[in-house]
């Protein structure tokens, strides 16, 4: 797996790519220290997987992504950040990036870029810890516009605010695979893969 690494600290970088390296699968192609060089460099080798860092001098992380989806839609991005900010975790989940994980969290970083490789979308424990606050703080969700029901809307604030699907069952008086069944049903029609991606979809849409 070939991996993009920018971040404007050159010592943040150094031992990122020996952290990555480590694991046999990942391979940092190119590093950068800009959101600027971040462009060009994703534009050259357009690799599997971007970590980029958010707070960076000339152009931010958040700014960088947003012309790179721009251009490429599919691009992967994982952000890195030592600032657990509402701010930039809602606009970095507006914009469209795989995933937001602060530079402390080492155990996770290595899982997460494999996850977003396969398709997912990732947030540290702390950050996920915060996600049912941040949903809480937006405004209406327009089911209509996505065509949910009531009773989907329902489901998908329960997955939102961390429910499993017991507990999602017991609120609504419906039965677990009940439950299973509406999930399935909702996650084809918003074409997502699973419940990270649909708590996602949920604070993006009630973000705009």
């Amino acid at each position: 797996m070939n991996l993009l690494l920018v971040d404007d600290d050159i010592f943040v970088t150094t031992a990122l790519k020996t952290i990555l390296e480590m694991d046999p699968e990942l391979h940092v192609t190119a590093t950068g220290s800009s959101g600027s060089e971040a462009i060009k460099l994703f534009r050259r080798w357009q690799p599997d997987v971007l970590l980029m860092d958010i707070r960076m001098k000339e152009m931010n992380g958040l700014e960088a992504s947003k012309k790179i989806l721009e251009e490429f839609p599919d691009a992967k991005i994982l952000l890195l950040t030592t600032f657990s900010d509402d701010d930039y975790i809602v606009k970095a989940l507006r914009i469209g990036t795989r995933g937001y994980l602060l530079k402390q969290d080492y155990d996770h970083i290595i899982p997460a870029i494999k996850a977003v490789f396969m398709g997912q979308t990732v947030f540290g424990s702390e950050i996920m810890q915060r996600l049912p606050q941040l949903l809480n703080k937006k405004p209406g969700f327009d089911r209509e516009r996505y065509d949910i029901s009531e009773k989907e809307l329902a489901i998908i604030q329960g997955v939102a605010e961390g429910l499993s699907n017991r507990e999602i069952a017991e609120a609504l008086y419906l039965g677990e695979g009940t439950v299973r069944n509406y999930l399935s049903t909702i996650l084809n029609k918003l074409n997502l893969r699973d419940r990270t991606q649909l708590a996602v979809f949920y604070l993006t849409a009630t973000s705009n």
